[in-house]
């Protein structure tokens, strides 16, 4: 349980945040445990989590601001080990250095700063550029549905329909547990909302974090693919079937054929000797 002083300083300082929150950061704490905050950053402009929605919690002590948070992140974001603790110097790792003068904002900041920067700590992950922005287009999937463990389908789409779409069932880089993204949604109702309106508009498959379209097309470029090879036998077919009958009949007829040249050159001959 927060102390009266730890209680004041986090009221007093959601109070700020909701007032002018810092770009990209977004906060608030727990309706039933003022020392659990969730956050959300926004992956930057310019960096590999670009428009990525990364949903984490700070677990303050009791005695906040006179000890630090622990920092988690659950999204993956090929940069921090899921729903681990962070070490750095704004963290629980590091209580001597914390400055109690140093606000949420600025502890997310940091977090955000460190996310950004290729310095490695414990609960830190390296991956390629590449791999990075993959995690950032898959972040507001994953939150919403507890990485795909949800049941929820898309409207319109039944689920047997959604099930022929094949992968793991538990999504892209699931929780173990999978809450089917229950605890987001309790936290993020609002922000919940706008993610599952973007799964919809976009035709992501709940279950998997696949396009939809994109299986969908896939399959019509399989089927025309098919039809082009099932056309060109047919052809082929037409002209070897074409050539089978002229060697069939030529085959039948080479008897005649051969009498009738020597009658033609017989009868050449004879038109020859009468000439002469």
């Amino acid at each position: 349980m927060a102390t009266r002083a730890a209680h004041k300083r986090l009221t007093r300082e959601y109070a700020a945040l909701s007032r002018s929150p810092p770009e990209y950061i977004t906060a608030h704490p727990s309706e039933s445990n003022i020392l659990e905050w969730h956050y959300i950053l926004t992956g930057p402009p310019g960096t590999p989590y670009e428009n990525g929605q990364y949903w984490g919690t700070l677990v303050f002590p009791p005695d906040y601001p006179f000890a630090p948070p622990a920092i988690r992140m659950h999204t993956p974001s090929g940069r921090f080990r899921c729903s681990e603790r962070l070490c750095l110097s704004i963290s629980d790792f590091h209580p001597k250095s914390f400055n109690p003068a140093w606000e949420v904002s600025t502890i997310l900041l940091g977090v955000l700063s460190f996310m950004t920067s290729e310095e490695m700590t414990t609960g830190s992950v390296s991956a390629s550029e590449a791999e990075r922005k993959l995690f950032a287009s898959r972040t507001r999937w994953w939150n919403s549905t507890g990485g795909g463990s949800t049941k929820r389908t898309l409207s319109g789409q039944p689920a047997e329909t959604q099930a022929q779409q094949g992968g793991n069932k538990t999504g892209f880089g699931a929780i173990k547990a999978g809450d089917g993204g229950q605890r987001f949604k309790e936290q993020w109702p609002e922000v919940d909302e706008e993610n599952w309106k973007w799964m919809e508009s976009e035709r992501i498959n709940p279950q998997t974090g696949k396009s939809l379209g994109l299986h969908q097309q896939t399959t019509n470029q399989s089927g025309a693919a098919a039809a082009n090879k099932s056309n060109t036998a047919v052809a082929g077919g037409g002209r070897e079937t074409v050539n089978a009958v002229e060697q069939s009949w030529i085959s039948k007829n080479k008897w005649y054929i051969v009498a009738a040249a020597l009658f033609a050159y017989v009868l050449a001959a004879r038109a020859l000797g009468d000439q002469k």
